[in-house]
């Protein structure tokens, strides 16, 4: 009896354990598809959404090349004909077969791996293929996830699709840039002809390579859901069996079934057979090196050919780093090496939600013979006009305190509409104008401020400056101090000097 206990306890320690692992996988599974509906839905929205203005963004751009190369071969038709019809021949074609490609192509045939490796696509990619091999997991949930999952899936393979058509387009017109360019440099008699076409083309090119990389980098960046699936489903070990051999990594390097069994490494080299063969490589040099000294009269020496080994090793290591180093030094890995011959405008290729700055401020006056204590508190909505430039509207309330700190009564002193230019002069500092309307009478009902001939004018001069805020809420602080010239024709007269503390988001 005593014998059989260990080995019952341990059989029942095994039991126990197994059991505690597959209900660990069990509600691994579970918490990741409590909310399946969610995560394909949002999934596809954003999908479709970005497919949507990759589609529309790269047409644009590629149009707008067709209508430059157009333009710059008409302008050298009339210098010279046969040169125009030579440099420019089957652009026009391909321009347009790169948009009917965009149109077209789904990624349903299947799109091989090119360029920088996207990894939270494939991720993704190798989430929805497992899903569809287990659409058990999918049936707690209801029968309409199948659907939503096709629907995830298609998206997925088209946004793969239309990034690889992007890329292609990309990649030539930065070839037809260059071949352009070459062309030009090669006669100098046509700088004046083509210079402001050729200047127009790097632009475009500029800032298509500037949408492309923000497109990428809006796809990598996913959110809390996506990343907590990703996360749960790598604890699932047929999931990360499943991704071994049908990402685009594990199609890239061609991983055999059976990777990392036993049954898969059979007939392989171990590591002691490489060392062993290594070994007698270099053993065999050290005998060539020893016989080759010995003949030239040399004292010879059995470590000649590890002498060698290293030596090339050292050579390699050395010229590897010298690559590196040049690779870093032309910003290899951005997707676009080429180096603006111009101020490029940090706000031309995002949406136009990415360039609205929402923003808050406040000003205070100090009572005299006809006010109390006012504080103007202001909201404003400003769009971004590029490398610190913005044009905006706003409005305000202004909040009476009453008369010092024995009469404090809160009171309705008045309402502000505002129009505002900011234009950045240099570092921080900008120039900062703006026309408002006032009331600035004190009222009890919004009814009493409707009469526009009661509502006064400030036209507002000066300068601000905007620091940087790290924190989580406002992005920048501005402090801005601003002469109002048409102050003096108020009556009451108004102080025509204001100081304005802002905060945006």
């Amino acid at each position: 009896m005593q014998k059989i206990l260990p080995f019952g306890g341990a059989a029942l320690l095994c039991l126990v354990l197994t059991t505690s692992r597959a209900q660990t996988v069990d509600s691994v599974t579970n918490k990741v598809f409590s909310f399946p509906s969610r995560l394909l839905a949002r999934l596809q929205k954003k999908t479709t959404d970005l497919n949507s203005q990759l589609t529309q963004q790269t047409e644009a751009y590629l149009q707008k090349m067709a209508r430059r190369e157009s333009t710059m071969q008409k302008k050298l038709a009339g210098v010279d004909s046969n040169a125009a019809k030579s440099l420019f021949a089957g652009s026009a074609q391909r321009y347009a077969a790169l948009q009917q490609q965009l149109k077209t192509d789904t990624g349903h045939q299947g799109q091989s791996l090119s360029g920088a490796y996207p990894a939270y696509l494939d991720s993704m990619q190798g989430s929805m293929g497992f899903l569809r091999q287990n659409p058990q997991l999918l049936s707690s949930a209801g029968g309409g996830q199948l659907s939503q999952l096709q629907g995830a899936t298609s998206q997925l393979q088209t946004l793969q699709a239309k990034m690889g058509v992007a890329g292609e387009a990309q990649a030539y017109m930065q070839q037809r840039k260059q071949m352009i360019a070459d062309y030009i440099a090669q006669h100098s008699n046509l700088q004046g002809v083509l210079s402001s076409s050729m200047a127009g083309m790097n632009k475009d090119i500029f800032y298509y390579s500037q949408t492309l990389r923000q497109y990428q980098e809006m796809w990598s960046s996913p959110d809390k859901l996506e990343q907590q699936t990703l996360v749960l489903l790598n604890r699932i070990p047929a999931f990360q069996t499943f991704m071994k051999s049908n990402s685009m990594l594990g199609g890239l390097f061609n991983v055999p079934s059976g990777y990392g069994t036993p049954q898969g490494v059979a007939g392989l080299q171990t590591k002691d057979q490489v060392a062993a063969l290594v070994k007698q490589q270099v053993g065999v040099s050290n005998v060539a090196g020893a016989a080759q000294s010995a003949a030239s009269g040399g004292g010879g020496s059995g470590g000649a050919g590890m002498d060698a080994l290293q030596s090339n090793l050292q050579s390699a290591q050395s010229q590897l780093d010298t690559y590196k180093s040049k690779l870093s030094a032309l910003g290899a890995g951005n997707g676009n090496m080429d180096m603006p011959d111009f101020k490029p405008n940090d706000q031309k290729t995002k949406t136009f939600w990415k360039r609205m700055q929402y923003g808050v401020n406040f000003q205070t006056s100090r009572n005299n013979y006809y006010f109390p204590t006012v504080t103007d508190f202001g909201l404003s909505l400003a769009y971004k006009l590029g490398n610190g430039n913005l044009i905006g509207v706003g409005a305000s309330y202004k909040l009476g305190w009453g008369n010092g700190i024995q009469h404090i009564a809160f009171s309705n002193e008045g309402v502000g509409l505002r129009s505002f230019l900011q234009i950045k002069i240099k570092g921080t500092f900008s120039a900062t104008g703006g026309f408002e309307y006032n009331y600035t009478t004190p009222f009890a009902s919004f009814q009493e401020i409707k009469q526009i001939q009661d509502w006064t004018k400030s036209g507002l001069i000066g300068a601000t400056k905007t620091v940087s805020t790290k924190n989580r809420v406002f992005k920048s602080t501005s402090l801005s101090l601003l002469w109002d010239f048409l102050s003096y024709q108020q009556v009451p007269q108004t102080q025509p000097f204001v100081f304005r503390i802002g905060y945006a988001f």
